[in-house]
C-alpha cells in the first residue's frame, strides 16, 4: 500500500514538474516572440532634434512610428547649449539626428557637432534641414565680419523646404516606412503652402507705407525679404552690447523718417531696450510678443510650428494695420 502511495505521489510530482517546465517554456517563447517583433520594426525610430521647431516637425511627419528627443528646450539659447547627460545618451542611440544649420548651432565647431563627434555617431545619420536655403547675411559693419543669419525658418516657404528635407532623410534611414513619411509629409506641406498664401494675403492688405517690421533683433530677414516688408531693428547680431545707447539712437533716427505704426518685441529678449525706443519715438509696442527662435511650451498658444507661423502673421497684420 505504501509502495502504491509512493507511486501515485511520484506521478503527481512528475506531472507538476512537467507543467512548470512547459509554462516556463511558454514564457521564453513569448519573450522570443516579443524580441522578434522588435527586430521586425515595432521599435520606433529614435530621432534627436537640435531645437523645438525641428522637434515639432519631426513629430508631425514621423507620427507614432518615431520617438523624438529634443535637445534645446523652450527658453534656452539654441546658439550656445551644453548637452545634458540624457542628451548624450539619446544622441548615442539615435537612428537619425536633425539640426537647422546656417550656423544656428554654431556650425561645424559648435556644440551640436562636438556632441555628435563625442558620441561617435555616424555622420550619414546627421542631417541639416536648410540645404535648399540660400543664406542671408548680417553684420559686416564697423570692421566686423558678416555672419549667416540662421533664422530662415521664420519664413514659411523655408518651412516647406525643411519638411521636404526631413521627409527625404527619414525615408533614407527608414525605407520600410516610406509610404507613411510621404503621406504625412504631404499633408504637412500642404498646410504650410496654405500658410504661405495667408502671409501673402495679409501682408498685401497692409498699406504699403506701413509695411515696416521693427523688432529687437534682425531675426526676420528671410521672411521680410520674401514677403516685401522693410526691416527696422535695434541690433543685428546677439552680443553683450545688445540695446546699447548708440543702437537705440540709430533706430529712433530711422523711425523719425518712416511711418511706423507699431513696434514688436520678441518673446525671448529683454523688453527694456525696445521700451526705451518706444518712449523716445512715441511709437507703441504691440501688446503681444512676436516669436523668433522657438515655439512655446506644450499647451501654449504657439506649441507647434504651424501655430507659431499663424500667430506671427496675425500679430504682424494686426500691429501694422493700426
Amino acid at each position: 500500500m505504501k509502495d502504491m502511495k509512493k507511486g501515485i505521489l511520484g506521478v503527481l510530482m512528475a506531472g507538476i514538474l512537467m507543467f512548470i517546465l512547459a509554462a516556463c517554456g511558454s514564457d521564453d517563447n513569448a519573450a522570443d516572440d516579443t524580441k522578434k517583433d522588435d527586430d521586425n520594426g515595432d521599435e520606433p525610430l529614435h530621432v534627436v532634434t537640435s531645437f523645438t521647431i525641428i522637434s515639432d516637425m519631426a513629430e508631425q511627419i514621423g507620427g507614432d512610428i518615431v520617438e523624438v528627443h529634443n535637445l534645446v528646450p523652450t527658453g534656452t539659447d539654441p546658439h550656445e547649449y551644453e548637452p545634458l547627460p540624457d542628451d548624450i545618451k539619446k544622441a548615442t542611440d539615435a537612428d537619425v539626428l536633425f539640426y537647422n544649420g546656417l550656423n544656428l548651432e554654431g556650425g561645424k565647431n559648435g556644440w551640436f557637432f562636438k556632441m555628435v563627434d563625442s558620441v561617435g555617431q555616424d555622420e550619414d545619420r546627421v542631417f541639416s534641414l536648410t540645404e535648399q536655403v540660400e543664406p542671408m547675411y548680417i553684420g559686416g559693419e564697423e570692421g566686423t565680419d558678416e555672419e549667416i543669419n540662421p533664422h530662415s525658418f521664420i519664413d514659411p516657404d523655408v518651412g516647406i523646404m525643411m519638411a521636404e528635407d526631413m521627409r527625404d532623410a527619414l525615408i533614407e534611414v527608414d525605407p520600410d516606412n516610406e509610404d507613411h513619411y510621404k503621406e504625412s509629409a504631404g499633408e504637412y506641406i500642404n498646410r504650410l503652402e496654405e500658410i504661405v498664401d495667408e502671409y501673402e494675403e495679409k501682408i498685401n492688405e497692409i498699406p504699403e507705407e506701413k509695411r515696416i517690421l521693427v523688432t529687437s533683433e534682425r531675426a526676420f530677414q528671410y521672411m521680410a525679404d520674401r514677403f516685401g516688408l522693410e526691416e527696422g531693428y535695434i541690433w543685428e547680431i546677439d552680443t553683450e552690447e545688445n540695446g546699447s545707447p548708440e543702437q537705440i539712437k540709430t533706430l529712433v533716427n530711422y523711425l523719425t523718417d518712416h511711418d511706423v505704426p507699431m513696434l514688436f518685441v520678441e518673446s525671448n529678449v529683454d523688453e527694456r531696450p525696445m521700451e526705451t525706443v518706444s518712449n523716445e519715438s512715441g511709437i507703441p509696442i504691440f501688446e503681444k510678443p512676436i516669436y523668433s527662435d522657438e515655439i512655446g511650451e506644450k499647451g501654449s498658444e504657439v506649441d507647434t510650428y504651424v501655430k507659431y507661423l499663424n500667430y506671427n502673421i496675425d500679430v504682424i497684420s494686426e500691429g501694422l494695420n493700426q
